[in-house]
């Protein structure tokens, strides 16, 4: 039952291949690249034997063609196939399609990937296996009237989910009987967009658990070991944000109930391959399934860190018919691991996902970064935020917190907003570092882990003019004489400042009631050491003009000087009627037509990108003049989408 390969193929991209391909080509395989236009130079192509363009930018065209990616194959005499994780690593009619090609799939088979990808038919199937799951309603009457009888026979509150479902899309909570329907009806039209599919479920809602899945492993001979647990909780909008393991809520025991339960659901559907069980675990120390996937998971680097084991070579030793090298009673864990998912996102606007250059990235030598950047890369607007995965390890939780803490402030993502300070500020939080973190910590802790510091304003803002100015400064007489005033905007906010220059590099900065002095000590292409009011500190900076992108004290800013730019009127903005594009993305709805009357914060437009969408609403009442978008365009960032006269009053 052997099915040796000697080239392999990863339907995959970014930081996925990347990771996929250093284990093969360790193993000795000869490793295939596929790309879309848009990823044409991207650091997995480059870092391939070989490569292949399979279509135009949008998933649709590229990742997610499957006879594009089995011709691919047989142009490069690939014999397997790995499909990553995310696009087509779930997709039972790839795996199929690979079979009936004579290409090994890195993964489960078609049948088993069908049986669990059903949230519905995985639960029964769970359920006749003996493994405990929610109480709920998983049948095929989908009428309203039956799932809302149905509902009020499982009790409020409680969750409905998409069947098709993965990644919190087509789920919702439900906490009473008359927001019910809406919310319903919420769920199956996000589910039919996203999946084709608006079958749903229902299940008693359990607040604030835990949210803990099992690696498990298995051959196609009935072997099957698990490799301990780890703990996603800390998550937004059902996406996991930090993983760790061992989970700080698991103690030996349970981990050995819990491992037994996934082997024994693994072995009950003949899996083969990498998988995860994932459970709900209640403040009584209750677990319940919740889902099976199929594939390897962001996460697993950190139960890499705890066993010691690579997963993906184990992944392609079975694909290639060897049995598991180890048993149960041979896995053991040692010390503690937890990662992060650096995204490429702006926190303070709802999480709105960034695409753009990221002109400056430099990952922390203190911890294993899982990436697909070059030095200067483009993130695409198409694809998943996730930029990076940043995982440490230490003997205990503390010191592998501690040097997560470092690394991800050690880190330098310039160019494009992430979400680098929330999650430092997450790891931070007390409630995390005391391993007391459930699915409702960000909810609960939201306006902590998101509030803005003006004083850490100020200070980058001073540095950052700092670099401007003092630089360029000269050493004529007068500029140790007078306070030149000083116009500086970060982000949203404008600063009024007045500098003084002095001797050499050296400044004072007057903003509000605070003074900086700063001397720069030595100043090369990127990096600057300073003093600042008696403290040496060390940033990282790049220069374009008026504009000084600024890594300062773990944290990523962005400084425009407008000293010598006219003030713009605030007309210009929200009020001169016109409804801006927020981000690059694909237009996916649009609600009104040309000579509608609309209200102010009435839709207008939805964008999607990154695999969220944005409602785009009219920015004052009146009439809508022209619509410059339509279904399926791909807008750029700060287009025009419509425009509204404003209404005129009697």
């Amino acid at each position: 039952m052997k099915t040796p390969f000697h080239k392999l193929l990863v339907a995959n991209r970014g930081e996925i291949a990347m990771r996929i391909m250093r284990t093969a080509r360790a193993m000795g395989y000869h490793t295939v690249a596929v790309h879309s236009t848009a990823d044409a130079n991207a650091m997995h192509v480059a870092a391939a034997d070989e490569s292949v363009c399979i279509g135009e930018p949008l998933p649709s065209q590229s990742y997610l063609r499957i006879e594009a990616i089995i011709d691919a194959a047989r142009q490069c005499g690939a014999d397997a196939i790995h499909p990553g994780y995310g696009f087509l690593s779930e997709n039972e009619l790839f795996a199929q399609a690979c079979a009936d090609a004579g290409i090994v799939f890195v993964g489960p088979s078609a049948k088993a990937i069908l049986a669990m990808g059903n949230k519905a038919v995985a639960k029964q199937l769970m359920m006749d296996a003996g493994v405990p799951c929610i109480p709920g309603y998983q049948g095929k009457d989908q009428s309203e009237a039956t799932l809302f009888a149905e509902a009020k026979g499982v009790g409020f509150p409680l969750m409905i989910k998409a069947t098709a479902g993965g990644g919190g899309r087509g789920m919702r909570l439900v906490r009473n009987e008359e927001e019910f329907v809406d919310l319903l009806n919420s769920a199956k039209s996000e589910a039919r967009s996203a999946f084709g599919d608006d079958e749903v479920l229902l299940e008693r809602a359990i607040l604030e658990p835990r949210h803990i899945e099992i690696q498990i492993m298995a051959d196609r001979y009935g072997n099957a070991i698990h490799l301990g647990e780890r703990d996603c909780s800390v998550q937004r909008r059902h996406q996991k944000v930090i993983e760790e393991s061992p989970s700080p809520a698991v103690n030996a025991e349970l981990r050995a109930r819990m491992g037994s339960t996934a082997v024994k659901a693994a072995q009950a559907i003949a899996y083969e391959g990498a998988g995860t069980l994932e459970f709900l675990l209640d403040r009584a120390g209750n677990y319940y399934f919740m889902e099976m996937n199929t594939r390897l998971q962001v996460e697993h680097p950190v139960t890499e860190a705890v066993t010691g084991l690579d997963l993906v070579e184990m992944q392609l030793r079975v694909a290639s018919g060897e049995r598991l090298a180890l048993t149960q009673e041979e896995v053991h864990l040692h010390g503690h691991a937890i990662e992060v998912r650096l995204c490429a996102e702006e926190p303070a606007k709802q999480f709105m996902p960034q695409s753009g250059n990221m002109s400056l990235w430099r990952p922390s030598k203190l911890l294993r970064v899982e990436h697909g950047l070059n030095a200067s890369s483009t993130i695409p607007p198409y694809y998943d935020s996730m930029v990076a995965k940043l995982v440490s390890y230490g003997q205990d939780r503390d010191e592998a917190l501690r040097r997560l803490v470092q690394g991800l402030g050690d880190t330098v993502a310039l160019g494009v907003n992430t979400n680098q300070t929330f999650l430092s500020r997450c790891l931070q939080h007390p409630v995390f570092t005391r391993g007391e973190a459930t699915t409702a910590f960000i909810g609960q802790n939201q306006d902590a882990l998101l509030a803005s510091d003006p004083r850490e304003m100020q200070e980058a803002a001073a540095i950052a003019a700092a670099l401007i100015h003092a630089i360029s400064s000269g050493q004529s007489s007068l500029s140790h004489v007078y306070e030149v005033p000083l116009r500086l905007a970060v982000g949203s906010e404008l600063m009024e400042a007045t500098m003084k220059h002095g001797a050499g590099m050296s400044c004072m900065l007057r903003m509000g009631d605070r003074q900086f002095d700063i001397q720069l000590l030595s100043v090369d292409q990127h990096d600057v050491r300073l003093v600042c009011n008696g403290v040496g500190r060390k940033a990282v900076f790049q220069r374009d003009g008026n504009v000084v992108l600024l890594h300062y004290r773990g944290q990523a800013w962005c400084v425009l000087d407008q000293t010598h730019e006219a003030v713009l009127s605030h007309a210009k903005g929200a009020g001169d009627g016109k409804v801006r594009a927020s981000m690059n993305g694909r237009v996916i709805a649009v609600m009104s037509r040309v000579g509608d009357t609309v209200q102010a914060g009435q839709a207008l437009l939805t964008l999607e990108a990154m695999k969220m969408e944005h409602v785009h609403v009219a920015t004052m009442a009146g009439v809508l003049l022209a619509v410059n978008a339509g279904i399926g365009d791909q807008v750029s960032a700060h287009r025009v989408l419509a425009e509204i006269q404003a209404a005129v009053a009697a």
